[in-house]
């Protein structure tokens, strides 16, 4: 029983970090899903835009940085009340236009408010307040109530975002407070920048080394096209075309004519200044 024991253990300390990465599936939240077409209800993210513009600075590789260290208590206040005034929101009433977002506003604020409370940290995974033994990071915890509803930031991406509009690009638009991740753009999403800020989004990344590289005739990928390969065509030749869309001309033609993936990778270090 012991050596059984002891064998069971092993296995599952060797699986464990595919566990913590393992991406969750998109599952609706039915109760989300409800708008309407003829609302008037609009919200202000211009407390978020100015947040943005003030403490997020594009390095000189080219990813977007959040100046953690520098954030006022003014600033935090202010980061809170805006928060405050999402959660009072009636989502279910607005139209999708505004909808959209309005989710992904308030996922990259929740993120920037939850690295605040612990900073200074190295990364966004020794966060770990999310309820289970062998969760990692802060993606699981309830950390807003809205319309009677408690709401993680897993929640939020995987059974709002995903399942709703599913749209690739909202990979780009959602940021995980990591070097790896998209950038976190310099000014809040409204529902008239945000076909533009999602294609922004969308060419940066792919644009960027730590999106996708081509060496040696092999294609090393971000692993978010790896954990979320459903979203971008369901497989590895999916996944191409979608970069391909994308892609700069240079970076186009390394493209062709591959038929797969070689590597993923990427870097959870905070993306600090």
């Amino acid at each position: 029983m012991k050596i059984f024991g002891s064998l069971g253990l092993t296995l599952l300390l060797l699986a464990l970090p595919v566990l913590l990465h393992a991406a969750p599936q998109a599952d609706l939240w039915d109760y989300w899903a409800e708008h309407d077409p003829d609302s008037s209800i609009s919200v202000d993210h211009s407390p978020w835009s100015a947040f943005l513009q003030r403490y997020v600075r594009q390095g000189p590789n080219g990813i977007n940085r959040v100046d953690y260290g520098a954030v006022t208590a003014k600033d935090r206040n202010s980061l809170d009340s805006y928060l405050k005034r999402l959660t009072r929101t009636k989502v279910r009433s607005m139209t999708r236009a505004s909808q959209k977002p309005f989710w992904i506003n308030l996922y990259n604020a929740l993120t920037v408010k939850v690295i605040l409370d612990h900073y200074p940290v190295d990364s966004i995974q020794d966060i770990d307040i999310s309820p289970g033994f062998f969760s990692s990071g802060p993606w699981g915890k309830k950390l807003v109530t809205i319309e009677g509803k408690k709401l993680s930031l897993n929640e939020i991406e995987h059974r709002v975002l995903r399942p709703i509009w599913e749209d690739p690009r909202i990979h780009y638009a959602v940021n995980c407070a990591s070097i790896g991740c998209p950038n976190l753009q310099t000014e809040a999403f409204t529902p008239e920048n945000i076909e533009g800020l999602l294609d922004k989004g969308a060419r940066e990344y792919v644009n960027h080394p730590r999106g996708v590289t081509v060496e040696n005739g092999n294609l090393i990928v971000s692993s978010i096209y790896e954990w979320f390969q459903e979203d971008f065509g369901g497989s590895e030749a999916g996944v191409i075309e979608h970069l391909m869309r994308y892609a700069e001309p240079e970076l186009k033609k390394k493209l062709q004519g591959l038929s797969g993936i070689y590597d993923d990778r990427y870097d959870w270090s905070l993306n600090s200044r």
